[in-house]
């Protein structure tokens, strides 16, 4: 099973954050869930498979006097989702809501909190996901990139600027595979995902950037130095051609659908990925 949760929440003050504020969050949440279940926050910190993914805030922000800052506001109100995708996810959804529901703590984002004025949560089974295939004829599927996708290039420094149809779909079958049950896993070949689907990005749309996505402290320098990550945000439609095997089309429609609870690529706890996805039937 895996969890969608959706925080609403509204600035104690008027205060700066980063502008790449994923990191950020995350280091507060996981700080409130040390509190709450030791055990739970080292799944998620220790985890090498991203057991939950952090969209950054989405709302309205305010001009900084700081560089590579934005600032919010008390009369606002910011909305993050969280993706659970761990097999331990009943055990972290709970150190969740305790601390921020049950026990009312804010987020500490250093120069302010952010108070949690709503929490939901939706679940879906794998189940469930792979039976949402047989709704469409002839899918199209639409892909939001709405924080920097940061793809690495398997176990190279490389990092894929652009939504590539192979460094696309073989990053999510892989945080698929990882997860799901062992009669589920998918086997899309790179083969099958570069002879039958094409990518149309929206050229207006596509940007490319570089995220702060954690600090080290520097034993040379005596401080702590910024990690930067790679990445890119926009609009892109996957089509599939008129021979696509129904197989090719199925497990594309599955890993689209997941790709909204587990991100794209890298850093997606840092508030990297964050991808919306829509299904739409192609004309003929």
């Amino acid at each position: 099973m895996v969890q969608q949760i959706k925080i609403i929440t509204r600035p104690s003050c008027e205060f700066d954050i980063p502008a790449s504020e994923g990191y950020r969050l995350y280091s507060s949440l996981l700080s409130c869930m040390n509190e709450a279940d030791n055990e739970a926050s080292k799944l998620v910190h220790d985890s090498r498979k991203s057991s939950i993914h952090m969209s950054c805030l989405k709302g309205r922000f305010f001009r900084s006097d700081r560089p590579n800052f934005k600032r919010v506001a008390p009369a606002e109100r910011y909305m993050f989702h969280i993706g659970v995708t761990d097999p331990a996810e009943t055990q972290i959804f709970q150190a969740m809501v305790k601390p921020l529901v049950f026990d009312r703590k804010n987020l500490d984002l250093d120069d302010g909190e952010l108070i949690v004025e709503d929490f939901s949560s939706s679940t879906k089974t794998f189940e469930e996901i792979l039976g949402s295939t047989s709704r469409y004829a002839r899918p199209k599927l639409i892909f939001d990139f709405r924080s920097p996708a940061c793809i690495q290039y398997r176990n190279s420094d490389v990092t894929e600027m652009f939504p590539h149809r192979l460094a696309v779909f073989r990053s999510l079958q892989s945080k698929w595979n990882s997860v799901c049950p062992e009669e589920m896993r998918l086997a899309l070949g790179d083969d099958d995902i570069e002879r039958h689907i094409v990518e149309k990005p929206d050229a207006q749309a596509y940007r490319t950037h570089s995220v702060m996505v954690n600090t080290v402290f520097d034993k040379i320098k005596g401080h702590a130095r910024p990690i930067f990550k790679q990445g890119f945000t926009g609009s892109c439609t996957y089509w599939f051609t008129k021979d696509a095997p129904v197989s090719v089309k199925n497990a594309a429609l599955i890993l689209a659908q997941f790709a909204q609870f587990c991100g794209l690529g890298s850093s997606v706890s840092r508030g990297c990925g964050w991808v919306e996805v829509r299904v739409e039937e192609a004309e003929r």
